[in-house]
Order: structure tokens, then sequence, then C-alpha cells
């Protein structure tokens, strides 16, 4: 992947300020976008948009293929005639993070109400692009809304926990099924529908706007997912449905007892055998709606982390071979071309990830934290400006990072004395500093996160790993985006060469 010398920001929509108690696909991203585009930007890079289950995590969504309905614009249902705006009583959210056991039932509440006006108005001038999405989209659709309306039918139990004719997937069980929550399963086809329909006519605004968009592609899916359930052979899972190894790594920076992440682990030979469909469709679906593909945890497909199921951390696991270029090289022959992708290459990289990264000529990551706090190493630290490498892209931080100020509050006083020398810097607005090293290094895109721009503290960080409670839920107040701050970016950004507007006049 070449990509000319370029900037953005690292920003989920559920992030987004607005009256609904979450960030969603209305005005608030168009006027994202307004403001990538005014500072110089060429990139908004989002996290995984499928609907989230326990925990709340865009890693662990009930689909690999589904939207996260919750990021449904109410204001744009309004524009498409299917809501009335008297029907909207906004309630009281606190605007400056996500409590989503109250925005949850609200926005559900509201979908209902859509549903409804739309189903008394047979001739709505959606019913034809309804019935279209639903053909295009039946490969994943049925199986999803099926999943979807059979887990609210059982009170949100897991899957395993169904009758066994439908966790197995007896023909007349789910025919049954199929007829007597009908409504229901066309009420989740049409909020798949408004999804699609929403993120598509962002998509297109960015795309006038000069913005691209990066997708994010978790390696694992979600046990209690619709496509475990639909397809348990390709997973190592037990008679009844539940994992006998689940997904993690062993004991790193962020957990001296590893992450335990729970997930699935896939059965390569079957897969393999089924010349890698699900991996050819989950790529064909990302690149219908992002530019650009970050692949977490690619090492995975090198080696990864196999746990037993019965282990509680990731202490006792150990290596297994992944699929390698075998897989990549049948995906890329069937979508026709060079995959956009940014491989997450963090953590324990081994020889074989480097040489899967290399064979492949995808860019990797580096992360300037990183750099930093291991100053104390025998050897240099690879993430540090100076050795940074063309095809690689830099981040200040990532989701899971603290922000830069909370990070720089947390470190001795070595590791501020390195770093302010090697910044030639006071450190009085280190977040600025950062963003600064990051635009000047050698590597073609670089990426920071909204609340390194904003100079924010620990109390805005997105995801502590190893933890469950109080992640996901920081959001961006509405007054920040203020003509001094897109100034004070659009002149670093073109300071270091990455303007996108620079690029635009030369073109």
């Amino acid at each position: 992947m070449r990509v000319e010398r370029s900037s953005g920001i690292l920003l989920h929509p559920t992030s987004l300020p607005g009256a609904h108690g979450i960030g969603d696909l209305g005005l608030s991203a168009y006027r994202f976008i307004d403001f990538l585009e005014r500072s110089g930007q060429t990139f908004w890079q989002m996290l995984p948009l499928g609907p989230t289950g326990y925990g709340d995590s865009p890693y662990q969504t009930l689909s690999a293929f589904a939207g996260n309905t919750m990021l449904i614009s109410p204001e744009l249902l309004i524009e498409d005639d299917l809501l009335d705006p008297n029907e909207i009583k906004t309630e009281e959210f606190d605007q400056t993070y996500v409590a989503y056991d109250r925005v949850i039932p609200y926005k559900l509440k509201l979908l209902k109400k859509v549903y409804l006006h739309f189903k008394l108005r047979p001739n709505h001038f959606l019913a034809e692009p309804f019935h279209d999405f639903c053909k295009m989209e039946a490969v994943w659709l049925e199986d999803f809304v099926l999943f979807s309306a059979l887990k609210s039918h059982y009170d949100n139990r897991s899957w395993t926990e169904w009758p066994k004719k439908l966790r197995m997937r007896h023909s007349k069980a789910l025919e049954k099924y199929r007829e007597k929550l009908y409504d229901e399963l066309q009420w989740y086809r049409f909020m798949q529908f408004l999804f699609s329909r929403q993120f598509k006519k962002l998509q297109e605004y960015a795309k006038k706007h000069h913005i691209k968009l990066i997708g994010d592609l978790p390696i694992f899916v979600a046990h209690d997912s619709s496509d475990v359930w639909s397809h348990p052979e390709r997973f190592k899972l037990d008679s009844d449905g539940n994992p006998t190894v689940v997904a993690g790594v062993p004991p790193d920076y962020f957990s001296e007892t590893g992450q335990r992440w729970g997930n699935p682990l896939f059965n390569w030979k079957v897969l393999k055998k089924e010349k890698y469909g699900l991996w050819i469709d989950r790529f064909s679906h990302m690149v219908k709606m992002f530019d650009l593909v970050r692949i977490d945890h690619f090492r995975g497909f090198a080696n990864y982390w196999e746990i037993p199921a019965t282990e509680t951390t990731a202490i006792f696991g150990q290596w297994k071979k992944g699929p390698g270029l075998d897989l990549f090289n049948i995906l890329e022959e069937a979508m026709g071309r060079k995959l956009p992708v940014i491989a997450e290459d963090l953590g324990i990289i081994t020889q074989d990830v480097t040489d899967l990264l290399e064979a492949l000529d995808y860019p990797g990551m580096a992360v300037l934290q990183f750099g930093f706090e291991s100053m104390q190493s025998a050897e240099p630290s690879a993430f540090l400006p100076h050795n940074l490498k063309k095809d690689q892209v830099v981040y200040t931080g990532t989701h899971d990072n603290d922000t830069v100020v909370g990070w720089w509050n947390e470190q001795s006083e070595e590791v501020q004395d390195f770093t302010r020398r090697y910044l030639n810097t006071d450190a009085s607005l280190i977040h600025k500093d950062m963003i600064r090293a990051a635009l000047g290094t050698v590597c073609s895109i670089a990426l920071f996160p909204m609340q390194d721009l904003l100079g924010l503290g620990s109390e805005s960080y997105m995801n502590r790993p190893g933890t469950i409670d109080g992640n996901w839920q920081w959001r961006m107040k509405s007054d920040v985006l203020d003509t001094l701050l897109e100034e004070d970016l659009m002149k670093m950004t073109r300071l270091y060469g990455r303007a996108a507007d620079k690029k635009l006049e030369d073109a």
C-alpha cells in the first residue's frame, strides 16, 4: 500500500457529541468531517461498528457484518419521514460519557416507533430500497436477524442456553420461529437497512470532502454471535457449542497475567477447505465501507495464543500456527487487488510475523508512547521517532493507551527527562509535542486520538485492557471543534508536509 504523506484522527462515532446520550451518524459526524477537511486532515479512523453485546465493547460484537443500530441518528430519521420531531423526547444525558444502561433502552424505544411508522405506510419511498438491501445482504443478514430475534425471545441469554433444537439449528425449529417471530425479524432487517443507509450517506459526504475512512477489523469474533451460532464448524467448540480453547495474548506491557479475551478460536482446517469464504465475505464487506482497513491483532494470522477454556487467565496458553500467507493469497486473488490493510503488529512480535508482513507489503503500526517509555532498555526502542520507517503508520497512542497527558503524568522522572530532551520541550503542552513528533516522522500516515489533540487526561481513556467496567464511554464536548483548534492543527499539518489542502492544490 502506497499512500501520500498524510495524517488523521482516531475517533469512534459513539464519542461524538449530540443530544441522545451517544454519538451517532448524524449532524455531529458531518461536522467532524468538515473539521477534518478544514484542518488539513486526510483520515478519520473508527473502531469496529458492529452491534455490541456484554461490556459494550466494539471488539465483542453480535455479528461480524451487522451495524450498531445505536449509531442511527434520530434527526436523519426525521428527514426520511420516519419519525415526527415531537416524538423525540430528549432525556437529560451526560454529555461527557455514554451511559449505556440508559441509552440503549431509550434508543430502542425510539427505533420501535420508527419501524411502526414504516410498517403502517407500505408505499413509503424507502420500501423498495429496503427490499433491495435485504436481497443484497441476505448472505449474513438472515442469520443475524434470526439470531437477534431468538436472543431477545430467550431473555438475551447466550445461544448455548437456548433449547437444543435451536442451538443445533434443526431446520423445522428454525422455520417455526421464522414464522412466529416474523415481525421482529422484519424490525431487525429494517434497523440494519437504516444503519447502512445512514452510513452510506456519511461515506459519500466524506468522499466529497476528500476525507478517507479507516475501519477496524477484529481478527476474532464473539462466541455469542450470529457468526458462531450459524457456523459452529468454523470454530473450536465442544458438542454443546462451548469453546474448548479461547483467544488472548500472553503476559505483556498491558497485563502481568496476559489478556484472556474469551473469543472462540477458528478451525483453520475447516476454513481452508471452504477456501476462506468467511474471510472473503468479511473483507468484501469492509472494503465497501472503508478506504483502509486496520486489522486488529494481525500477528494472529502468523501464530496465535491458544488458551484452554478452563483457564481463568492467559498465562497458561501456547502458540499455534495461523493460516499465514495462504489466506492472504486467496483473499487478494478473490478481491482482484492488493488489500488496503494497516496491520496492527504491536505486542510480542516474532520473526514469522515480520516475515508475513514483509511478504504482503502491508504497513505495520508504531506507538510513540511505547518508544519513549522503553528508553531504559538495553536496545534503543524501534518506536522512537528516528527509528521509524516510511511504511509504518505512526500513532501517539491507540484506544488501548492512556491519553498522552495521562501517560505523561504516570512516567518516572527519568522517562520525562529523556522525553523533554529528545523533543526539545518543557512538556507544558506534551500532547502537542507528541503530535508534532508523529507528524514529523518519515511515516506515510500519522494518526492520533481526538483526546490527544484536545490535551485531555486519564479521565478520557477509551479502554483499559484487562478491565470490564467504565470502558468505551468517553464523549467529546460539542464546543471543542472551534476555529483556533482547527487553525492550529492545520499549521502543524502543513509544517510537516501532510496537509490535504496542499495536495488538492497540487493535483
